[in-house]
C-alpha cells in the first residue's frame, strides 16, 4: 500500500471491510495487522479492500476515527447526564484517558502526527470526530456549572482545553516516546484524580 489518499470511497461492502479491520487492528495493532488477515476477517477480496482503502494507514485511521468517536460519545454521555461536577469530570476522564493510553490510541497519535503535514484532511477529520466533539460538550457542561453557581470560569474555552491535557500529565508523552510501558489502572486513576483536584481547585466556586 502506498501513501494515504485524501478521499475514502464508500460502497456496498464498506462497513464489512471496516468491521473486519476493526477486529484485526484491535487484536493485533497497526504493525501486527496484515492485509491478508483483514480481508480474511472481513470476508472480502484484496481488490475490494483496495478499492476503498489504497493504504493500510488510511484504513487504520478510519477505524480509529470511529473508535475515537465511540469513546467520545461515551464521555459525552457521562458529562451530559450528571449535575455532579466532580463525578462527571472523573467518569468522563477515565474513558478519555484510557483511550489516549491504549495501544490503538497511541498508534493513532503517532500516525496522525506523521501524516497530517502531508495530508491535513486526515488530522482535521480525526480531530473533528473526537477531540473537537469532547471540547464542545465539555464547554457546554462547564457553562452549565457556571450558570448554576458551581464554577467560576472566565475563559471557558481555555478551561475545556486544559482539562483533557491535565488527564495526560506524566504518562502520555512518555508512552508516545516509548519511554514506559502501559500504565496500570491505578496509575491512570491517580493522574485523573489529581487532574480533577487541580481543575476544581482553580475553577470550583467557593461559597463565602
Amino acid at each position: 500500500m502506498n501513501a494515504p489518499q485524501a478521499i475514502v470511497k464508500h460502497g456496498r461492502k464498506f462497513d464489512q471491510v471496516l468491521d473486519g479491520a476493526r477486529k484485526v487492528f484491535m487484536r493485533d495493532g497497526f504493525e501486527g495487522a496484515s492485509v491478508d488477515d483483514i480481508v480474511r476477517e472481513a470476508g472480502v477480496s484484496k481488490a475490494t479492500l483496495y478499492s476503498y482503502f489504497p493504504d493500510k494507514r488510511l484504513l487504520f485511521l478510519e477505524v480509529a476515527k470511529i473508535e475515537c468517536q465511540s469513546q467520545s460519545d461515551d464521555a459525552i454521555a457521562e458529562i451530559a447526564s450528571s449535575d455532579d461536577v466532580r463525578y462527571a469530570l472523573t467518569t468522563a476522564a477515565k474513558r478519555m484517558t484510557r483511550f489516549f493510553m491504549s495501544d490503538v490510541g497511541l498508534q493513532v497519535h503517532r500516525i496522525i502526527v506523521g501524516e497530517s503535514q502531508r495530508f491535513p484532511e486526515i488530522g482535521r477529520e480525526f480531530y473533528e470526530s473526537g477531540p473537537a466533539r469532547v471540547h464542545a460538550i465539555l464547554r457546554q457542561f462547564l457553562q452549565k456549572g457556571v450558570d448554576a453557581g458551581k464554577l467560576e470560569i472566565e475563559d471557558i474555552d481555555l478551561a475545556a482545553d486544559q482539562f483533557p491535557e491535565l488527564c495526560k500529565a506524566g504518562l502520555h508523552l512518555k508512552m508516545v516516546l516509548g519511554l514506559r510501558d502501559t500504565p496500570s489502572d491505578a496509575e491512570i486513576d491517580r493522574v485523573i484524580e489529581g487532574a480533577v483536584d487541580v481543575f476544581l481547585c482553580r475553577y470550583e466556586r467557593r461559597h463565602r
